[in-house]
């Protein structure tokens, strides 16, 4: 089944610099609403899709924060939990991805993507997402596939679709998704990161394969 639609988009987000330890806060609970993101973090990938997806370019303004220099003002007057992402929202600041696309679901006009249980569950395994249709539980696990797939490819040389073809169409079809690949990242760019921080390394040639999931 098709994804609900999406309004139209003008074309790539033109996207603010990210804040570091030397950049002033914005005007905080002046109305505005903010969406406090990493651009490479798969957790504030979610809430910036479905911002995307309702067509909230508008409505909700993206404030990108550099977790390597990480502004001090953000800790300690936008989220005391310090992580990303946060939404500042009618003069309240919350937090925790699968919260937050739940509530910006909820709480904004655009399409809905939360359908009703038991008929969501009736076209369980229709395919191609997980629902039949494009939802929240598809947002909730692409940003962790979509690293999972550059990872096995490129650190253990193995293709995750292999032998899954569910998988194949539900990665073929969400990338026809202009709310989401507006978000993805450089893949080598988050190999980078990954090699840096998880001290992920290439294995040797093998013609092992993984254990089957």
């Amino acid at each position: 089944m098709a994804a609900a639609a999406a309004p139209r988009s003008s074309g790539k987000e033109a996207l603010p610099a990210a804040l570091g330890s030397a950049s002033e806060p914005p005007r905080l609970f002046d109305g505005t609403t903010r969406l406090y993101i990493c651009y490479f973090c798969p957790f504030a990938q979610r809430a910036w899709i479905i911002r995307n997806f309702k067509g909230l370019q508008d409505k909700i303004e993206l404030v990108g924060i550099d977790l390597q220099d990480k502004p001090a003002w953000y800790k300690e007057k936008v989220y005391e939990q310090g992580t990303v992402p946060s939404l500042e929202h009618n003069g309240k600041i919350m937090g925790e991805s699968l919260d937050l696309i739940k509530y910006i679901d909820s709480h904004f006009e655009g399409p809905a993507l939360l359908p009703e249980i038991e008929a969501a569950l009736s076209k369980f395994g229709d395919g191609p997402f997980f629902l039949g249709q494009f939802s929240l539980v598809d947002i909730a696990y692409v940003t962790i596939i979509e690293r999972i797939q550059i990872y096995y490819s490129h650190i253990r040389k193995y293709e995750i679709t292999n032998g899954r073809p569910n998988l194949e169409k539900f990665i073929e079809e969400i990338n026809r998704i202009e709310a989401y690949t507006q978000t993805k990242n450089d893949p080598l760019y988050l190999l980078d990161l990954a090699k840096t921080h998880l001290k992920a390394r290439p294995l040797p040639e093998t013609n092992a394969q993984p254990p089957q999931l």
